[in-house]
């Protein structure tokens, strides 16, 4: 990150530590930055580059800049209320919003400290950098639970670098969190390609669409990619449970990472006021399986999403590899009805969410075929013998280079095995138990080498995550018990 945009990190970051003490939350923090500096942002454009303004007078920057005390605070909440009334990109940012700040004169200083800055004058570059280092600081606050919406940024990349898309493709993430594959295809696009004046239109405002069920993940989203310059005016997020239906459009790529935990839920309150949980099952004709766990429907529903020969890279946990019944059912279709050639198992300590042991999925959907498509599935081990912590060893993208190298992104089909990457005929995997997917060759060294093993905070640290997927197990067991 350049030094520039560090430093306002910091001074921003700063000051939402004077405001914990006021009981306001990392998450809390950063949406008030993000209507505040939309808000800024949105005056200097008008001000200082012409653009008409998007934000009705009176609601605007200048209107909050005149106000002081008990007069800022009330302004404030009005304008707060009356955007989130607006369409578009508005509506967007300023749905269901609150002010959290309750001391006028606290946000009277918040208010200064993003006006000294002249941000249209930052690079977009320093401006993204500035709102990703947030939101990154914010899902590292294990307590605000925000690290669900925010996928590791190398990890990311790297998946944007092996399928490699190209200008003129529409591009979906059906659970898009704070919008970090979109920022990463746009960078690629931007970064590989000189694109004329057409194609930069289309990157701005037709090649993403995203869908995001929590409010607060999309405002965020939004604000990503406005930063980012895309999406104009136009919101491409829709706020909704994006596994209610087939919404009807095919798209060129899918990348995703659709939130961890097995279930979909809803919260029914009865007459007597007591809240019970029920799992929530998709009854939905394009689907292969009717079930109520939350992964396998994320990954029927991309399957729908795709276009004939579309791309798609999903990360997905482990269950979704072994477990039978309807996730069997997904697999075997899946192999069949599309090429599932590449998946990479993640290492643990990569993921804000603890206990996560998780895999990247690569398919191309393909035409209805009596044979299937599937050949190989090519399995790349980044887990075995890998140790990563999210403070002391995170992961870095050259930790991904050579699965990168394997993968061959410019011609996949010419790959060559080695200790780590290993190929499985559609055969082999036909025979195995439940069609599982979970395979492992290497050999644990931890294991087999009682005389060197691995630091014991490592050691504790394996042992919490396998207790905390456990637990997650045998509750997903025991909610299925209590409804039959």
């Amino acid at each position: 990150m350049p030094d520039q945009s560090s430093t306002i990190v910091q001074r921003l970051w700063n000051y939402c530590n004077v405001l914990r003490d006021d009981g306001v939350s990392y998450g809390d923090y950063v949406e008030q930055l993000t209507y505040l500096l939309f808000l800024k942002m949105a005056d200097e454009q008008t001000k200082l580059l012409s653009k008409p303004s998007i934000i009705p007078k009176g609601l605007d920057w200048q209107s909050l800049l005149e106000k002081d005390g008990d007069a800022l605070e009330v302004h404030y909440r009005h304008i707060l209320e009356s955007l989130g009334k607006e369409k578009g990109m508005l509506g967007v940012i300023f749905r269901k919003s609150q002010n959290k700040i309750q001391d006028p004169a606290k946000l009277r200083r918040l208010i200064e400290l993003i006006n000294a800055e002249i941000w249209v004058g930052l690079g977009v570059d320093v401006k993204s950098d500035i709102y990703e280092g947030l939101l990154e600081k914010n899902a590292q606050d294990i307590k605000s639970g925000a690290g669900q919406y925010f996928t590791p940024r190398h990890l990311i990349r790297a998946m944007v670098e092996v399928l490699r898309p190209e200008p003129g493709m529409k591009i979906c993430d059906p659970a898009c969190g704070t919008g970090g594959f979109f920022i990463a295809a746009h960078d690629f696009l931007s970064n590989h390609y000189k694109l004329d004046k057409e194609q930069k239109r289309f990157l701005k405002e037709k090649t993403f669409t995203g869908w995001e069920i929590v409010d607060s993940a999309a405002r965020l989203s939004v604000m990503n990619l406005y930063l980012h310059g895309i999406g104009g005016n136009e919101r491409p997020v829709t706020v909704d449970d994006s596994l209610i239906s087939d919404p009807g459009d095919r798209f060129d790529m899918v990348l995703t990472n659709p939130p961890f935990g097995k279930k979909s839920s809803i919260t029914i309150v009865n007459g007597e006021g007591k809240a019970d949980r029920e799992s929530l099952i998709y009854e939905r004709q394009d689907f292969w399986a009717t079930t109520s766990n939350k992964q396998l429907n994320f990954l029927q529903h991309v399957k729908t999403l795709l276009k004939i020969n579309g791309k798609a890279a999903i990360v997905v946990p482990d269950n979704v590899l072994f477990e039978g019944g309807a996730g069997e059912t997904v697999r075997r279709k899946l192999l069949h009805e599309c090429d599932v050639h590449t998946l990479l198992r993640l290492p643990t300590g990569v993921f804000y969410a603890q206990g996560v042991k998780a895999n990247v999925l690569f398919f191309d959907r393909k035409p209805a075929s009596e044979k299937p498509w599937t050949e190989k599935l090519w399995i790349y081990d980044l887990r075995t013998n890998k140790h990563f912590t999210l403070k002391t060893n995170p992961l870095r993208y050259e930790d991904l280079q050579d699965f990168i190298r394997c993968y061959n992104p410019m011609n996949r089909f010419d790959r060559k095995e080695t200790e780590r990457f290993k190929a499985f005929s559609y055969d082999e995997l036909m025979q195995r138990d439940k069609v599982s997917l979970d395979i492992f060759w290497l050999k644990d060294e931890s294991l087999e080498d009682s005389e060197n093993l691995p630091d014991p905070d490592l050691l504790a640290r394996d042992i919490a995550e396998n207790l905390e997927s456990a637990l997650e197990q045998f509750s997903s067991i025991h909610e299925d018990l209590a409804e039959k």
